[in-house]
């Protein structure tokens, strides 16, 4: 990268590693420069919570409006019941308006820790949901308005559609729209807020482009897009996903002990650019940390991990996980902050075999998973490995709580209520 910004937000996306490509730096960075400016990111409600695949973006909102600027959150309200095909093999579930608006009540929860709507300042962060348009839309206006504007052949020749259709995947008319909607939603936003930047992962970089072209075609205006790497970890895993499933930003959906153990287990290899993308400590000091060898990577991971989950959820979570975690591991104890799966004496009856517990508590999908865990040697009971898939736990037995561990790494309380 040999651009050499002057506006803070592109200084700050470059030395942190944030930045893929944006479709005119110079630009961008003298539009910055010259006072407060409106810039989004879209947020489909596909499910109640963001997960921590989406937190890239919401930084970037973030650190958007620490440099002055003015963070747009878009939720999908719209744009959700057709469904972003880009770089899926499927079409998407189609959702009704009522499960829509539950997911984005959930999705809303996250942001507000991360960015300020309150604010009196001028770079106030707004909240705004494109149904307010979208819904509204007349079919043969938009037609004869915006569709005459887009070109066939080059939205075939994007990559996002184009590796559908070479796997010779069917990609369906309502599908296809999704990049005309969101092309819109750019141009709603530049007229009703003067909004001139679009941010989102690089898998969005046909539709961004898509949005600059009909906003300059209709209405004659410059406006700029801006793209993060999409991120895997060191080993080739998709951020946001772990062993037992996606990592959920809602505390409800993902505890903040379970939240801040995926950020102390991150490989040593990521620990510097995950402090740089995922904290607000000075960049020198993430370089220093990531450079930690040996038990010293350690402590590094668990300042990230503390400093994730303290924007997530607060100090306080972060540091009675922080304990709970020093608990278990270094005295082993049963931390009080571990998930919890609290069983009745009904339910129990005359007792429930342990893969049944197991499954239960989450730290196995299926019995087969769990049957196959303790043959393996992989599960333990209050730290004593678990051999006999036959065990029945009975009210007796939960007479005081115990502890289910599933490798070196993950463990769930089992408790009596």
């Amino acid at each position: 990268m040999t651009y050499h910004p002057k506006s803070d937000f592109i200084a700050t996306m470059i030395e942190r590693g944030f930045l893929a490509d944006c479709t005119d730096y110079q630009g961008l960075d003298e539009a910055l420069m010259s006072g407060c400016k409106p810039a989004y990111i879209g947020f489909d409600a596909t499910a109640k919570s963001l997960h921590v695949g989406s937190l890239i973006q919401i930084m970037m909102l973030r650190w958007f409006q620490k440099t002055g600027h003015q963070p747009i959150t878009l939720m999908g309200g719209g744009t959700t019941k057709v469904g972003d095909p880009s770089f899926r093999a499927d079409e998407r579930p189609l959702l009704g308006p009522e499960q829509i608006d539950e997911n984005i009540a959930g999705i809303k929860k996250v942001f507000s820790a991360y960015i300020d709507y309150d604010c009196d300042a001028e770079n106030k962060a707004l909240m705004l949901n494109n149904a307010e348009w979208l819904d509204e839309l007349n079919y043969l206006d938009f037609l004869r308005d915006i569709g005459r504007h887009f070109s066939v052949n080059r939205m075939l020749s994007f990559e996002s559609v184009k590796s559908r259709l070479d796997r010779e995947q069917s990609l369906s008319f309502l599908e296809f729209n999704y990049m005309i909607l969101q092309a819109y939603d750019f141009l709603e936003l530049n007229r009703r807020y003067g909004c001139v930047l679009q941010m989102g992962g690089s898998d969005q970089w046909g539709n961004i482009v898509n949005g600059i072209d009909l906003t300059r075609r209709v209405l004659d205006h410059e406006i700029y897009g801006l793209t993060s790497p999409l991120l895997t970890t060191s080993d080739g895993k998709k951020m946001g996903k772990s062993q037992d499933g996606a990592v959920w930003l809602n505390a409800d959906m993902r505890s903040p002990y379970e939240f801040w153990q995926f950020w102390r287990n991150t490989t040593d290899a990521d620990v510097g650019r995950f402090l740089k993308l995922y904290t607000e400590m000075p960049v020198d000091e993430c370089d220093r940390l990531g450079a930690l060898q040996g038990s010293e990577i350690n402590e590094a991971k668990i300042r990230l991990a503390n400093e994730v989950t303290t924007l997530a959820h607060g100090a306080q979570a972060a540091a009675t996980a922080e304990a709970t975690a020093r608990e278990v591991f270094e005295k082993g104890g049963v931390g009080g902050d571990l998930p919890t799966l609290t069983l009745s004496v009904d339910e129990l009856g005359d007792g429930m075999s342990i893969v049944q517990i197991i499954v239960k508590s989450g730290l196995a999908k299926s019995g087969k998973e769990a049957k196959r865990l303790i043959a393996e040697n992989g599960a333990k009971l209050d730290d004593a490995p678990l051999t006999d898939a036959g065990m029945m736990i009975d009210a007796g037995a939960l007479s005081s709580p115990i502890k289910l561990s599933a490798g070196k790494k993950r463990h769930a309380l089992v408790q009596l209520g």
